[in-house]
């Protein structure tokens, strides 16, 4: 189990006791077999917490760009992720989100960040990915002690990281 995916899907659970809302969030098991849509659903009824995260951990010491075509996969039908990902946002009415932890070596401290889909789509339609000067614009995932905090006062809640996604004619938030 990738340690981003189960830490981050922790202190979303953390969060959730924490603050007495009624929510979960569980990893997606990947298998040889079967294609993994996401790396974690979070589930609740306020809508706020109806996501999709993809996640990406990326030694930040030996890259400077999160690739497309190096950090993301194609199933056996040739479809990339980013396609596969964007519609089952679509179809599940999901707000997007793409997690991408910056590794800096040993005895340097992690960095997380929060970007909206809308952004890997529009970037995935026009470029190749995105530099670590990019990924370090976006919405700082917070660390305390070792553990994530997830702020539903700052990336998570905000109206800024509300983004569309049209298809087919129709608008469905991200």
């Amino acid at each position: 189990m990738n340690n981003f995916e189960s830490a981050l899907a922790k202190s979303f659970n953390e969060f959730f006791n924490e603050n007495n809302i009624r929510g979960i969030c569980h990893r997606l098991k990947q298998s040889r077999f079967a294609t993994q849509i996401v790396d974690l659903l979070v589930d609740s009824l306020d809508p706020d917490y109806y996501l999709a995260i993809e996640c990406k951990s990326i030694d930040a010491t030996n890259t400077n760009t999160l690739y497309f075509s190096q950090h993301f996969t194609r199933d056996k039908n040739g479809i990339h992720q980013v396609s596969r990902i964007s519609d089952f946002l679509y179809r599940s009415g999901r707000r997007g989100f793409l997690a991408v932890e910056l590794r800096f070596g040993s005895g340097r401290k992690k960095n997380a960040y929060m970007m909206p889909w809308q952004r890997v789509i529009d970037r995935f339609d026009h470029g190749a990915g995105f530099t670590i000067d990019e990924i370090q614009e976006c919405a700082v995932i917070q660390r305390e002690r070792g553990s994530y905090v997830i702020d539903s006062q700052g990336w998570l809640g905000s109206n800024s990281y509300t983004q569309t996604l049209t298809n087919k004619g129709e608008t469905n938030k991200i």
